[in-house]
């Protein structure tokens, strides 16, 4: 049994906040051994707490109980330890922590926990594999570097309320038992014990809440909210996750806008000290796929599409040709110096784009010495490919790589792939930040397979005023009135001005497929509030762990998060999900139906 505190146990410092000017008074520490060093007649134990390091000196001139107590401790014992602050010895200064001129002449010395050998060494820049961290998530927020991930969290989640609190924005919270959503990702359902039968839904965004919360009056809206999205992860996805969500009434898409880059300035200014001058870029999502491919494009170097379809539209080399025949297009990149590509590097990229759709890559390697390598030069004219080289602005230590197929396929492999060969070329710099407004997405897109239209955001989104002639003729042709906010190539927010004409959203059910009495049933108390005098609002959500991530230059939100979920939608700690208790079921009148082989 570990010792037991008493009131006369006071902690005075936290392990890092301690340096010359503390020399000479009595203080209290508590926290964890990150190591002990026994030098025969002198002991010295690092001490460490959320704050940093001290060391804790122990020699002849220490009670002898003391000592023995401190030769055995190990690494990860919680010890309480008092004693006088004291300047290190001539050399014995540690140049690499804050605390490192001093050290604590130990005089009291508890073991107020013990602790077993830890699965793995708790470090900064851990190489452990992570399922064991997260199995011992415990132990892995111990490491110093995943404190500072947490910390920064919270610093920033204050800036958040400070910001929105300052512009008159009201922190109100939403439901998180909600009605089921229909037109968005899957779900995750709750059985109610009461309602037999019946479910609730996890909340995929208090998007409608909010919404309601306009037509109540209370013109602006935050919430740090909680989310759930049953769909499959990637290293930016989880099943639960955190937004900055917030709407404002009376507003333009240029107000919402500006209010939130406002947000983004001042975090950037406060948090890393960086100052963004002048006005975020803004383009058009025609302007974003054309140029780069896609929707959220990394503007930290270039590699920009061009399409060559009018150069080789009369060629005869069937790849391109029959490209452009069948309404597609042949659009390429220069990837300026990728000359020094070797030709078992190009292969893979070949196979890369495969991934995407596209059927293959065709490629020209123009070396520093002159000499040309392709793989498609022989089937065009010495004119058609010098337009190639000039569309794309060739010149010697480049590499061109070219994409032919349905436009679709073209932008998704072409946009991926500048991506790809600038991440292989180290130009990703994940501090050098790059920021993107993307404006007028296409208020709806078709799917083939199911042979109507879905809402490319929601179905709450407006369409812009001049398109709305083509509600009826060609629903694909109009724009909305959303806008997405773009950080090296992530989308970190998302946003839209809302439909707030019962008319026009009625007209947005019959082009979605939803029958009047299917509007009703999902959403009848949306349609029954907007009876009651709704004012044009709009808003937007940020993704906070996204958001964070970016702005600690890391890659995987799992090291913002305390206890994140794995790829399968679990958690190795606590291996959630679980089997339920049968009496659990019994009286949500629910059974388990095992699956077939």
């Amino acid at each position: 049994m570990g010792y037991l505190l008493t009131q006369n146990d006071k902690r005075t410092h936290m392990c890092g906040e301690l340096s010359a000017e503390n020399v000479g008074q009595s203080v209290c520490v508590m926290g964890w051994v990150q190591k002990q060093r026994d030098l025969g007649a002198l002991i010295f134990i690092d001490l460490r707490d959320r704050t940093g390091i001290v060391q804790l000196a122990f020699d002849d001139a220490t009670d002898r109980a003391v000592f023995d107590r401190a030769f055995s401790i190990r690494s990860e014992y919680v010890l309480c330890a008092k004693g006088t602050v004291r300047r290190r010895g001539e050399g014995a200064v540690n140049k690499n922590i804050p605390t490192g001129e001093v050290e604590i002449f130990v005089e009291w010395l508890e073991i107020l926990s013990a602790a077993q050998t830890t699965p793995f060494e708790i470090v900064e820049d851990s190489r452990v594999n992570a399922e064991l961290r997260l199995k011992h998530r415990y132990l892995d927020l111990r490491r110093p570097d995943m404190q500072r991930n947490i910390i920064a969290r919270s610093r920033i989640s204050k800036i958040v309320r400070d910001y929105y609190a300052d512009n008159g924005f009201i922190d109100i919270e939403t439901p998180n038992l909600c009605k089921p959503t229909p037109e968005g990702a899957r779900d995750y359902l709750v059985p109610s014990r009461v309602h037999k039968g019946k479910f609730y839904a996890l909340p995929q965004s208090p998007q409608l809440y909010k919404q309601l919360l306009m037509v109540s009056g209370f013109d602006r809206y935050f919430q740090i909210a909680r989310c759930y999205r049953d769909e499959d992860l990637r290293a930016d996805r989880q099943p639960e996750f955190t937004q900055i969500d917030t709407e404002m009434s009376f507003v333009t898409e240029d107000d919402v806008m500006r209010m939130h880059e406002g947000f983004i300035k001042r975090v950037f200014k406060e948090f890393l000290g960086k100052e963004i001058e002048g006005d975020v870029l803004r383009m058009p999502y025609a302007e974003a796929m054309d140029r780069f491919g896609s929707d959220k494009p990394d503007m930290r170097f270039g590699f920009e599409l061009k399409n060559l379809s009018g150069a080789l539209k009369d060629c005869d080399f069937g790849v391109f040709a029959g490209a452009i025949a069948n309404g597609g297009s042949v659009r390429g990149i220069n990837v300026k110096g990728g000359a020094r590509f070797s030709r078992k590097e190009i292969d893979s990229l070949v196979e890369f784009v495969k991934t995407y759709g596209a059927k293959g890559l065709a490629w020209l390697k123009w070396a520093e010495n002159g000499d040309v390598s392709s793989s498609f030069a022989k089937f065009l004219t010495e004119d058609e490919v010098a337009a190639v080289k000039a569309c794309l602005e060739a010149e010697a230590g480049d590499l061109l790589l070219i994409v032919a197929d349905k436009n679709d396929t073209v932008f998704a492999a072409l946009g991926a792939l500048r991506c790809e060969c600038a991440k292989r070329m180290n130009l990703l710099d994940p501090m050098d930040f790059k920021l993107l407004w993307v404006t007028e997405f296409p208020l709806l897109e078709y799917s083939e397979e199911d042979g109507r239209f879905y809402a490319k955001h929601h179905p709450f989104t407006a369409p812009m005023d001049e398109d709305l002639q083509y509600m009826d003729s060609d629903p694909g042709r109009v724009r909305a009135k959303a806008y997405d906010f773009v950080m090296n190539g992530t989308e970190v927010g998302g946003g839209s001005i809302r439909i707030h004409d019962g008319a026009i959203q009625s007209k947005m059910f019959e082009v979605l497929g939803l029958s009047r009495e299917e509007a009703e049933l999902k959403f009848g108390y949306l349609l029954d509030a907007f009876k009651y005098g709704v004012p044009p609002h709009g808003g937007l959500a940020f993704g906070f762990d996204r958001l964070v991530t970016l702005l600690l230059g890391l890659e995987d939100i799992r090291d913002v998060i305390a206890f994140p979920k794995v790829q399968n939608a679990s958690e190795l700690m606590t291996k959630a999900p679980s089997e339920p208790d049968p009496k659990a079921l019994e009286e949500l009148g629910l059974c388990v139906v095992a699956e077939e082989e």
